[in-house]
């Protein structure tokens, strides 16, 4: 996910926020020339789940990599404001995280998504890159609020937050490693973003020791999800055994779930679904 927006609308607040990383934030434009890139564990519930049956050693959640790239200002396309270097990184990315700005003086919300848009647009149009555009690149909108001032909402989805006060109940925050809150304002922001991709999630249960969640692209084959864990598992692929993780927990654990039944065996043609737990069999 590639994190944008015009300068000082709070992109590096956000990617600190996200990744517990130290970045450089400060009032003036360009604050990021080179981009910042960390990993963001994703929240699961269902992998939290599955691990309080397991009980194992070591559990494992899934990432979304994010890139905090720097303001992109009207004439962008043209290579305004190191305009070019800065599209380049967002074309390398698979989806966008805009942030606009509503605090502070002269906010103007859907102005300022049309001027991304249309640099985004523009630099398609001068391009010779026909598939990876960037104007059909997957948006997730963030408006970065503070609670006093008010905006005009735009007229396409979005989410909302205060990321300076998110950031700084973060930071008084001690609690390091806390479950996932399906209800917390970030947790939806990373989920929106995973959602957004197009992934799934699977888990692998690696005989007790290590509960792990995978991503792949929906409508996968159980023989490319092996290739996500192991080379080995899709090149000496044989079958697969697979249960959904509701129906594993219903059963008490894997042996209890073999017992009635419930465990399924599939070729390398079989389609991943949302929420597999998968023994691979070589």
């Amino acid at each position: 996910m590639g994190i944008v927006g015009l300068p000082n609308v709070g992109k590096s607040t956000l990617f600190k926020l996200l990744t517990k990383q130290s970045v450089d934030i400060a009032d003036y434009p360009f604050t990021t020339i080179n981009p910042n890139i960390g990993v963001v564990k994703v929240p699961d519930s269902r992998l939290e789940a599955i691990a309080r049956i397991v009980k194992p050693d070591k559990i494992t959640p899934t990432i979304i990599e994010f890139v905090d790239i720097a303001g992109l200002i009207k004439g962008a396309h043209k290579g305004e404001g190191l305009g070019n270097q800065f599209l380049s990184q967002v074309r390398n990315c698979n989806a966008i995280l805009e942030v606009v700005k509503c605090f502070g003086n002269d906010v103007k919300v859907q102005e300022d998504i049309e001027i991304i848009k249309l640099e985004l647009e523009m630099k398609d149009r001068e391009g010779k890159e026909k598939e990876n555009t960037l104007s059909a690149k997957p948006i997730v909108y963030l408006l970065n609020t503070e609670g006093k001032t008010q905006y005009q909402t735009p007229d396409i989805p979005y989410l909302a937050l205060n990321l300076k006060d998110e950031l700084e109940m973060s930071e008084l925050s001690e609690l390091k490693d806390k479950k996932s809150d399906p209800n917390s304002a970030l947790d939806r922001l990373i989920l929106a973003c995973y959602n957004i991709l197009d992934l799934i999630t699977f888990y692998t249960i690696k005989g007790g020791k290590e509960t792990r969640a995978w991503t792949i692209k929906k409508d996968s084959s159980i023989q490319r999800a092996g290739k996500v864990v192991h080379s080995d598992f899709e090149e000496k692929f044989i079958r697969g055994q697979v249960i959904n993780w509701g129906k594993l927990i219903e059963s008490g654990g894997w042996k209890e779930a073999r017992e009635k039944g419930l465990i399924q065996t599939v070729g390398k043609d079989y389609l991943v679904k949302d929420g597999d737990v998968i023994e691979f069999k070589i």
